[in-house]
């Protein structure tokens, strides 16, 4: 039996770098790719050209070895934090969800000159010693470093690629960490504790309980006829619009198994590789009479130079290889089956390599790329070599603290997405502004229900105005003041209350005399300035009444008491003349709103007072929005409450979500509010949210549609496949880009049949763009959902059982005890 140090072909790994016992050299660097699903058309033909021009820049004789790790993983759960009950409900929900974890690696390697090449019949595996031919120059070591500096400098100037260079521990390992070389060795994850495992080798590569199987792109014959840098993914395609996945993809991301994707390019000497075709073609010539594949070859190495010449074009040795592995044995035998149509859908031939999979699997080894065996290999140009490298990796969570727990579009890997602060900061939007578009059971109210409860629990102080219901579970959860109309339970505010440390100031003032005036007066009948006055010094005199009178609770039955009372003898004392301000007609008119009166439950709510600091509050409109006293005051208490948090509270983020009810608010003259709000809300750390159903709606207020579209850079749209048809006026209307339309209409094509959820589209700028998941617990499900049905049955158990947490836990646990089979 050979033991592997006597041919292992590493000799050292020193100054990061690699040194092979041919004396080849090698640097490493760990690459992060752009996520899939998230480039255009145009972004793959930058980024292939980027790759394309940076590998031009490489000496002769240099190997790139591209080296893509994909391994199934399974997500790991926080248990030890704090989690509320939601957080904790999807913690474990997501716990074990498993995922293919991708690391990518680019490995170039510098041979010695005069170093023998490597065959099927000449490699290191096949020999039992192992001497470097000669000692490189540390000149020479230094002059290939600056060829690899240049190398990272253009593919990082491309804005698509970012590398770091492994250093010795990471190539080499630790005594508890296992490095690249010893990962590829035995075919371990990057947390996996390094375990030494046998290697067989004979009749099929075996790695301890691994079976592995190698599937190599080697031959011309096997290749696709045509490839370029992309291919149209048809799950997300539609007749509209095409969906485009970088080329080699499915050899990537979509290869849901465990295994390696290896790319190699020999760099050769163009001039020499040109002068050996032409050789080649006038022997081809000779013989083109005695045989037409002689002909036919003759004509292709013709072309083959001519397009070299006319294009200058690069010659390249190239390879691609899958290794393929599981411990499961039948798994195992699976494996033919996904990597063979993963390359038919590259439109190319897998070959299962059996007789020289060890020498290609011992090349493979981080460092010992220069061994791989030639015959191997096939002549092609660069520019179609690099259409086989896998260009992208799966989505990754912000580095942000701040953020919404969305899936990865592929597998529902839970992933954190900022759309508010780390865009901010990227310089990615100007504002943090949102328009969120959702068509009637496109999943709207389950996207904004997770949304604001993500931000409450990151302390954000959030404003919900909506018609429906759809956040009353969720504002009863979090313990929030939610405002309704009932006949039974009828709106209530007070806007004279003063919370403890909060003062009278000029805007608490102003706020209480607009909504006096607008119940006094009609919409289009104007107020003298002698009543403001008067109605001001009013205010005034009450609150200095409250200071001295601890007994008297603020409210509007107490202010219309002092006016009847008190301010009585500050008018018969001649301070106020009665043609100034008629306290006779002002007292008449708002007597419907005292003691007694019709609405006199409106101003003199006793609960649920201190709005300033509540964080969770939820406006329902839908029996109000078109009461002609009710609606006019709810929208002031409103705005006022609004623009106080706004000023009042620095440092801490401001949600406002407006949701269908913003139509009957724009009605009301308020559509110069809200685009006031969308102007000014940024200056003052916070969020203005509209939600709505239609694109049509938006429109119809010209100045909403300004307000609103133009300055929301963040958009949130929903299955929109019931407006494909008609979808180019709404791609037109947000100014989404093409890149942005086939995402769009791409959503809900191919979700997983066995998983409930919606995706969702999100666009910050124009310029990131993603589709993520929706997907939730059973327990933020039964919180958030809006079916009627569903509902009554919360609220009956969340009366059953004392609170609305504990009913949702009894019934999320007797629902998936009826699921469970048996």
């Amino acid at each position: 039996m050979i033991e592997a140090k006597d041919i292992f072909p590493i000799y050292k790994v020193e100054h990061d770098c690699i040194q092979s016992m041919q004396g080849d050299l090698t640097v490493a660097f760990r690459l992060s790719l752009p996520e899939i699903f998230t480039l255009s058309e145009r972004d793959y033909e930058s980024y292939h050209q980027a790759w394309v021009k940076a590998i031009r820049v490489l000496p002769v004789g240099t190997v790139l070895h591209k080296q893509d790790w994909f391994l199934e993983s399974k997500f790991k759960a926080d248990f030890n934090a704090e989690h509320s009950f939601l957080s904790g409900s999807s913690e474990r929900f997501f716990n074990e969800r498993e995922f293919l974890d991708h690391e990518c690696y680019v490995m170039l390697t510098m041979k010695p000159s005069g170093r023998k090449l490597s065959n099927s019949a000449y490699s290191n595996i096949l020999r039992k010693r192992i001497v470097p031919e000669q000692t490189l120059s540390a000149d020479l070591f230094t002059s290939f470093l600056d060829y690899v500096g240049q190398f990272c400098r253009i593919l990082s100037d491309s804005g698509f690629v970012s590398m770091v260079k492994l250093s010795d521990n990471e190539l080499a390992g630790t005594a508890n960490k296992p490095g690249l070389i010893e990962r590829y060795c035995f075919l371990l994850g990057k947390e996996e504790i390094p375990v030494i495992s046998d290697i067989h080798l004979r009749d099929e590569i075996r790695v301890g309980d691994k079976r592995c199987e190698l599937y190599a792109l080697s031959d011309v014959e096997d290749l696709p006829a045509l490839c370029g840098s992309r291919i149209n993914y048809d799950k997300y395609s539609s007749d509209r619009s095409k969906f485009s996945i970088g080329f080699a993809s499915p050899l990537g991301s979509l290869l849901s198994c465990n295994h390696i994707f290896n790319q190699y390019v020999f760099i050769s000497d163009r001039d020499k590789v040109l002068k050996k075709l032409e050789a080649k073609k006038l022997r081809l010539q000779s013989l083109s009479a005695y045989s037409r594949e002689n002909a036919l070859s003759r004509d292709a190495v013709n072309d083959f130079l001519n397009e070299a010449v006319a294009a200058q074009r690069l010659p390249v040795r190239a390879h691609f290889n899958v290794l393929a592995w599981s411990s499961d044995r039948a798994k195992a035998l699976d494996l033919k089956n996904l990597v063979g149509s993963a390359m038919a859908g590259l439109d190319a031939s897998a070959k299962r390599e059996t007789d020289g999979q060890a020498q290609i699997w011992w090349a493979g080894l981080p460092g010992n790329a220069a061994d791989f065996p030639m015959n191997d290999c096939f002549d092609t140009f660069l520019e179609q070599a690099v259409c086989f490298f896998n260009l992208e990796t799966a989505y990754q969570s912000s580095l942000s603290p701040f953020g919404i727990r969305m899936g990865d579009r592929l597998t529902g890997k839970p992933v954190h997405v900022d759309i508010s602060d780390e865009p901010w900061e990227k310089g990615l939007i100007t504002n943090r502004a949102k328009l969120l578009i959702g068509p009637s059971g496109s999943g709207k109210s389950f996207a904004v229900n997770h949304m604001m409860r993500s931000y409450y629990e990151q302390g954000a102080h959030c404003i919900l105005v909506d018609i429906g219901h759809s956040y009353k579970g969720l504002c009863e959860l979090v313990g929030g003041y939610y405002f309704t109309y009932s006949e039974e339970d009828p709106i209530k505010f007070n806007p004279f209350y003063l919370a403890p440390g909060d003062v009278l100031d000029t805007e608490k003032k102003e706020s209480i005399k607009t909504l006096l005036l607008a119940l006094w007066k009609k919409d289009d009948e104007p107020y003298r300035r002698s009543e403001y006055v008067a109605i001001s010094n009013a205010l005034k005199l009450y609150y200095e009444h409250l200071e001295v009178r601890a007994d008297v609770f603020p409210c509007f039955n107490s202010f219309y008491e002092f006016l009847m009372s008190q301010y009585m003898q500050v008018l018969e004392d001649g301070k106020v003349k009665e043609k100034d301000f008629d306290v006779g007609n002002f007292l008449y008119v708002l007597n419907p709103y005292y003691r007694g009166g019709e609405f006199d439950y409106l101003l003199n709510a006793s609960e649920n007072l201190d709005m300033l600091q509540e964080r969770f509050i939820v406006f329902e409109l839908d029996n109000v929005k078109d009461h002609p006293i009710l609606f006019p005051v709810v929208t002031l208490i409103i705005m006022e409450m609004v623009i106080s948090k706004m000023r009042k509270l620095k440092g801490i983020r401001k949600v406002v979500l407006i949701e269908e009810c913003w139509k009957a608010i724009a009605k009301e003259g308020m559509a110069e509010y809200i685009r006031y709000l969308f102007k000014t809300m940024r200056k003052f750390f916070g969020e203005p949210i509209v939600v709505t159903q239609e694109i049509e709606d938006v429109i119809s207020s010209p100045i909403v549609k300004q307000a609103i579209i133009n300055n929301a850079d963040c958009k949130i749209l929903l299955d929109q496949s019931k407006y494909q048809n008609k979808f180019d006026q709404i791609h037109e209307l947000l100014g989404l880009t093409d890149k942005e339309k086939a995402l769009v209409l791409s959503m809900n094509k191919a979700n997983d049949p066995k998983l409930k959820y919606k995706e969702i589209f999100i666009s910050l700028g124009g310029q990131m763009s993603k589709v993520y998941r929706t997907e939730v617990s059973l327990e933020e499900y039964l919180a958030y959902t809006t079916e009627e049905r569903e509902k009554v049955q919360v609220q009956r158990y969340a009366k059953q059982y004392g609170s609305i947490q504990k009913g949702i836990s009894v019934l999320a646990a007797e629902m998936r005890a009826k699921e469970k089979p048996g």
